[in-house]
């Protein structure tokens, strides 16, 4: 039951907020993320807690509104995009140096692209795709099975093809393939869901991100790019940077040279969500070793 009301709760969210004129959903959404930062529930407080290892220091009240504020406007822009034209979709986010995504593509090697959870990046990969290169990526599988379909069907509307994280062949050897027909594939990159992951230094503490980037680009010769991501008042924004350059076979094995990639991952990833926390979605616990606060 509780599942079933949690698919209702998101389809009629759905359908409301594209019908609604966007100054309207910009305010509820607004709203509806202050008062979920002055609860201070459990999510929040998490947020709240990453932000401090970010900045070195306790996250003010403000900072934490802000971020909550960014958070709630990545859903009501991301459940808007299905009702957008091609060209809305490529004007409307800031990609610096998306030029060589597509030129990726148009060589025939394909992309691989490291993201964080920050700013909008579905509407990234929608802008992607509307310039013409096809994009391929994986998703989790939400419950209950009909949720993760609406979600499927969603970025499908997008362009994107997606694969299931869960309960499918395995999700390596159909990004291989996608990589063979030079497919840009980005991955979310900042979170571990396996718990099999690299352990690599972050912002000044240890955690665990995952390998499927770095496996992904040793294993097909694809070039690998992080893609930082942030809002600016107009438009969400982003920039490519890469490519990664890639240790060869003198760095080690192949478990060596993934984590020396994905710590370079790591790195670039940390520089984005410094230049910009507050636009940095994390609301679970990520750090094994949280970063030291600065002495008052």
């Amino acid at each position: 039951m509780k599942e079933r009301l949690v698919e209702l709760g998101f389809t009629a969210g759905w359908r409301l907020v594209r019908a609604m004129p966007r100054p309207m959903a910009q305010a509820l959404f607004r709203a509806g993320a202050d008062r979920a930062a002055a609860k201070r529930g459990p999510g929040v407080q998490r947020l709240e807690r990453n932000l401090s290892c970010v900045i070195g220091e306790p996250a003010s009240p403000e900072m934490v509104r802000a971020a909550m504020r960014s958070y709630a406007r990545y859903w009501m822009e991301a459940l808007r995009l299905p009702s957008l034209s091609q060209t809305q979709m490529r004007e409307g986010f800031r990609l610096h140096e998306v030029k060589l995504l597509i030129e990726a593509h148009e060589a025939g090697t394909g992309g691989v692209v490291a993201l964080p959870h920050a700013g909008n990046w579905d509407a990234a990969g929608a802008k992607v795709t509307a310039m013409g290169a096809p994009v391929t990526t994986v998703a989790e599988r939400l419950k209950p099975e009909s949720l993760y379909r609406k979600f499927r069907a969603f970025r499908e509307s997008l362009g994107m093809k997606i694969i299931p994280l869960t309960g499918g062949p395995p999700p390596m050897d159909q990004l291989i393939e996608a990589i063979k027909q030079a497919h840009i594939v980005p991955l979310l990159a900042d979170r571990d869901l396996s718990a099999r992951g690299v352990e690599v230094s972050f912002l000044g503490g240890r955690t665990r991100m995952p390998a499927g980037p770095a496996m992904l680009a040793l294993r097909t010769g694809a070039p690998l790019f992080v893609v930082n991501m942030w809002y600016e008042p107009d438009m969400p924004c982003g920039r490519v940077i890469g490519p990664l350059p890639v240790p060869g076979p003198e760095a080690g094995s192949l478990d060596q040279r993934v984590k020396l990639l994905t710590q370079q991952v790591a790195d670039e990833i940390g520089k984005g969500i410094a230049a910009n926390p507050v636009d940095w979605h994390m609301l679970q616990k990520l750090w094994l070793t949280e970063p030291p606060m600065r002495e008052a």
